[in-house]
């Protein structure tokens, strides 16, 4: 078993990962039964919306689209190029364009101009601040039909969608504009010279079995990767064994 981990360059990517980690989250349990999970699944709706929020996600996402998308349609009538899946490529980011020039105001307002969704958010900014006590109306839904809740969240989400769609686009081509190489931390440690090459995100793949942490770091001339361990208090150790690994620098 492999694990993989992911460092952003910059805030952009920074930003698109987190969004992507919460969107994981509320996904997976959204599609659960219980009433805690559909809970736990409204309290990361919330956070994603404080992502969305960001005044230039959406015109940065954007242009992003618009950029990719001009350099795909010049690869038209390429014979080296599937021209069946560049044209699905196409269509899915100009449908995605779409819906993101349809979004109007702020990304997660509405989840704020909802009175009631608005008590619960402020609630859950206190410590057990959504009990039954605190929060009748809260508990009688959470009570409700299954059907009924996960209905009512995958709606509140319905406008937050195009956003995921763009975001979901942009990091499947910088992860995928990028070749993986076999490397080697000497004594736990590994630095590369980027000679001005332009990165935007750092891939790391080591042997689960291994039970070793990277910790990296960059700046526009070069980056380093160091490993450690944990110990029974789950203080970092460092490494000082030689660390096979792969490495992946993408960029957009």
């Amino acid at each position: 078993m492999t694990l993989l981990y992911e460092y952003p360059f910059n805030e952009r990517i920074r930003t698109l990962l987190r969004f992507e980690d919460l969107f994981n989250r509320f996904t997976f349990f959204l599609s659960r039964e219980d009433a805690k999970e559909h809970h736990i699944a409204l309290m990361t709706l919330f956070e994603i919306a404080d992502v969305a929020g960001r005044a230039d996600l959406k015109s940065d996402l954007s242009k992003e689209l618009e950029r990719q998308r001009q350099t795909l349609i010049s690869y038209r009538d390429n014979p080296g190029i599937d021209q069946t899946t560049l044209e699905t490529v196409l269509v899915e980011i100009t449908q995605t364009l779409a819906q993101l020039n349809q979004m109007h105001g702020k990304a997660g307002q509405h989840l704020a101009d909802n009175e009631w969704l608005s008590s619960i958010r402020s609630r859950s900014s206190i410590p057990g601040g959504t009990c039954r006590f605190d929060l009748p109306s809260y508990y009688a839904w959470q009570q409700g039909p299954l059907e009924y809740r996960r209905h009512d969240i995958a709606q509140w989400a319905i406008p937050l969608l195009p956003l995921r769609d763009a975001m979901a686009i942009v990091l499947k081509f910088a992860r995928e504009s990028s070749q993986v190489t076999k490397v080697i931390a000497t004594q736990g440690r590994y630095q590369q010279m980027l000679s001005g090459r332009t990165c935007q995100l750092m891939q790391i793949r080591v042997p689960a079995e291994l039970g070793v942490i990277p910790e990296a770091s960059a700046n526009k001339y070069m980056l380093w990767v160091r490993f450690t361990t944990q110990d029974g208090d789950m203080r970092p150790q460092p490494v000082d064994t030689d660390v096979p690994f792969q490495l992946a620098l993408c960029n957009l």
